[in-house]
């Protein structure tokens, strides 16, 4: 009766929504302070005080809820092409700017423009869990290249070797989602270098979409390369749900890089595909209230000190995962082979889990510690015996 594809993916659901269902359900149960949920990337800490005072002001605005051009607010698109040509070095202007709502907008806005039936999408894994189903809603082939075992760093070979004449687009994800690894700009130049003898090979470019949500989000001195100065055939997908703590105002932004043949046409495309996808316009409010905020990062000394603590807590409880450079995740390595059995196995400690499988790397489960600074804290006695259950310690 209804579409057979969008049927059978809500049969098999997302694993990090069914996890933090099951997580409310726990919570009714036995209590918000005796369950440990590490689920959902949803930040902790509130909006700055600096944002907040925006929102305010701009809401007392005249004509702010009414539309603008479908591409976004003229002088908000110059305020990022002009931020953003400063962290990336290259000259940008506010034509190579689109303002979305949200960076999943965004990538399916992306996609729709420059994907016929047919393109190859290649994704590295671990992934962020829907990156297929984008690739998939405008007909693309979904391709998957492992990273590198332990590292999760990329496997240029690898992404060489699957590249075709059919090859599209890389979607990189940089501080990674699950992971927290930020690829280096050693790599990304290797990178680079064998999509441009791939290129000469198969005749077109291949796109390179740089999905850069936790973009702001690095610790001990870490910088994230440019892509778009790294990658001439690169779009940058930005979202300030992760940057701002706004996750539930859907405000974002896609740049393409003005080095992109016939760059004007693909911007009037994508403008077309943000109306016909029926996003419309990015939230006229937001739009002014992130440009006057690009440079802030909420949150990020407190998520540095709950990565710590966090680590801490799990190595010590015999688990083990590489220290993430970015985001606020940790990977961690399953002590069994099937970790979904493995998530499993930690409700039974009130720990609210999500296994690697749904993002593409089995025999690891991911947590988010973008949670309070007590639940971290208060979890410490259900890892301790989770690690014993498993002989870990």
């Amino acid at each position: 009766m209804f579409s057979k594809e969008i049927t059978a993916n809500v049969n098999n659901g997302s694993e990090i929504r069914a996890m933090f269902e099951q997580g409310a359900k726990l919570r009714a149960k036995f209590g918000a302070e005796n369950v440990f949920d590490y689920s959902l990337g949803n930040p902790d800490p509130e909006a700055d005080d600096k944002v907040t005072e925006s929102i305010i002001e701009y809401a007392k605005t005249p004509g702010i809820h009414k539309y603008m051009a479908n591409a976004g607010y003229p002088d908000v698109r110059e305020k990022v092409a002009e931020y953003t040509a400063k962290e990336s070095g290259i000259t940008l202007k506010g034509e190579n700017v689109l303002m979305v709502a949200g960076a999943a907008a965004g990538l399916n806005v992306v996609f729709k423009a420059i994907l016929n039936p047919g393109d190859e999408v290649i994704a590295i894994a671990p992934y962020f869990v829907e990156y297929g189903a984008y690739v998939r809603n405008h007909r693309g082939v979904f391709k998957i290249v492992n990273a590198k075992a332990e590292t999760f760093d990329l496997d240029v070979e690898a992404i060489s070797a699957v590249i075709t004449e059919n090859t599209k687009a890389i979607i990189l994800n940089s501080p990674n989602n699950p992971t927290g690894v930020v690829y280096s700009e050693e790599t990304l130049c290797k990178l680079a270098e064998a999509l441009k003898a791939a290129e000469e090979k198969i005749g077109h470019p291949i796109f390179v979409v740089s999905d850069e949500p936790y973009v702001k989000i690095v610790y001990d001195g870490v910088k994230v390369p440019p892509m778009l100065k790294i990658f001439p055939h690169s779009l940058v997908v930005n979202s300030f749900s992760k940057s701002l703590a706004l996750p539930g105002e859907r405000i974002g932004y896609i740049i393409a890089n003005p080095s992109i043949p016939e760059v004007e046409l693909l911007m009037q495309c994508m403008i077309l595909c943000a109306r016909t996808l029926g996003y419309v316009n990015a939230p006229s409010l937001f739009q002014k209230v992130i440009a006057d905020n690009l440079d802030l990062a909420t949150g990020l000394e407190s998520y540095k000190e709950r990565r710590d603590v966090l680590y801490d807590i799990i190595t010590r409880a015999g688990f083990s995962c590489r220290l993430p450079e970015g985001a606020f995740y940790l990977f961690v390595k399953s002590p069994i082979e099937d970790d979904r059995a493995f998530c499993a196995a930690a409700l039974k400690h009130n720990l609210i889990l999500v296994s690697g499988s749904g993002f593409g790397c089995p025999g690891y489960f991911r947590l988010a510690y973008c949670v309070s600074m007590d639940s971290i804290k208060n979890s410490e006695k259900a890892w301790m015996a989770l690690g014993k259950e498993f002989d870990l310690i």
